[in-house]
């Protein structure tokens, strides 16, 4: 199992319409693939289920994000082991990490989307999570159980449910910041890919991430070196490494007089990212030393193209792009959605161009 976390200090990138494409393709090469939602936002997890298909399963969390202990000792064994197999989000599943308590049983149940497929959703609440990560952050090297049980919490949650689920890969969607909680799921994640538009924002946003890179490396090791065997279980043995980048929503211009056929905007900044990334992100981030998989995004640009409201219509129906056209019950955007099939259907190439290309940097980690 590899984790990939997907991640740029910039919003409107297209992260999680590219985390769940990235991971419908992947699924659909037989890859069996978890989605794990760690953005407060929750955007990934509109892709996979309603808006109140997710109420109800943060409705029914609520007294525990509270007080665990608490709500846990309303319920008999039989009750809660009932209760803890159903749909959860993240929060609820680091919540007794969160709050010292004990780790339980029984996993609870992902969310099925489809074949090889399944999520587990995100909750605005991670806040509360990333306060009491922040707080125990300096005990960690100081090899405090429950500080170390707080920054391990992550990717041993990924581990269990690999054990439990045979997952082959695991993609772990972040919000924007560089705070506590991102350090955390980036540091200790296998790999990670920055996913970028072609403009301003996106080139200091990956200076950022360098710049913070050069940092968490330093303090991971240290850290590392400082812990018993034991105790170092749950951390990767190497710190993490960079995939390599998309660049997306780039306006297409079939008359535009370079390789990308991009507007010349789009492209001046386009072609500055791969340089960027050799100077700010270190070299020990960078997948095979920073050679051969930098001068171009991943997948050879498949997917550098906005696709208009296409990803809007995925997210309404709960399906790939490519597969929003077959589906029945498209309501009134249907005569519009057939017109249109040839594009939904080529988004598949594009996307599976991309899964190819990463499990191909995958061999190398």
């Amino acid at each position: 199992m590899k984790i990939i976390s997907v991640f740029n200090n910039k919003g409107g990138v297209g992260k999680s319409t590219l985390t769940y494409h990235l991971g419908a393709a992947l699924a659909e090469t037989g890859k069996k693939v978890l989605l794990i939602d760690l953005d407060p936002q929750s955007n990934l997890s509109l892709y996979g289920v309603s808006e109140d298909q997710l109420e109800k399963i943060w409705s029914a969390e609520d007294e525990y994000i509270s007080d665990y202990k608490a709500a846990k000792a309303k319920l008999n064994e039989e009750e809660f082991e009932k209760f803890q197999r159903n749909n959860h989000s993240i929060h609820y599943l680091l919540k007794p990490i969160e709050d010292g308590e004990s780790d339980e049983k029984v996993l609870s149940t992902p969310v099925h989307l489809r074949s090889n497929l399944d999520l587990i959703p995100g909750r605005l609440t991670l806040h509360l999570f990333e306060n009491k990560l922040a707080k125990h952050w300096s005990e960690a090297f100081l090899g405090e159980p429950q500080a170390i049980r707080i920054v391990t919490s992550v990717r041993k949650i990924c581990e269990e449910y690999t054990n439990e689920f045979g997952y082959d890969v695991v993609l772990v969607d972040t919000s924007p910041s560089l705070g506590a909680l991102n350090k955390v799921i980036i540091s200790s994640a296998d790999s990670f890919i920055i996913p970028c538009a072609p403009d301003m924002f996106s080139d200091y946003g990956i200076r950022n991430i360098g710049n913070a890179l050069s940092v968490w490396s330093k303090e991971f090791n240290t850290m590392y070196s400082l812990l018993s065997d034991n105790k170092r279980k749950y951390f990767p043995n190497e710190f993490v490494k960079l995939l390599g980048y998309t660049v997306y929503n780039a306006k297409k211009r079939s008359d535009a007089p370079n390789e990308l056929n991009v507007a010349l905007a789009h492209y001046n900044y386009a072609k500055k990212i791969p340089q960027t990334i050799k100077d700010f992100v270190p070299s020990n981030c960078l997948l095979n030393a920073g050679e051969k998989y930098f001068e171009s995004s991943i997948g050879e640009n498949s997917v550098i193209h906005g696709h208009g409201t296409l990803p809007t219509m995925a997210q309404k129906y709960k399906s790939p792009m490519w597969s929003v056209p077959d589906l029945p019950n498209l309501g009134e955007e249907k005569s519009t959605i057939k017109g249109n099939s040839r594009l939904y259907y080529d988004t598949r190439n594009s996307y599976m161009a991309l899964a190819e290309d990463v499990l191909e940097r995958l061999e190398l980690i």
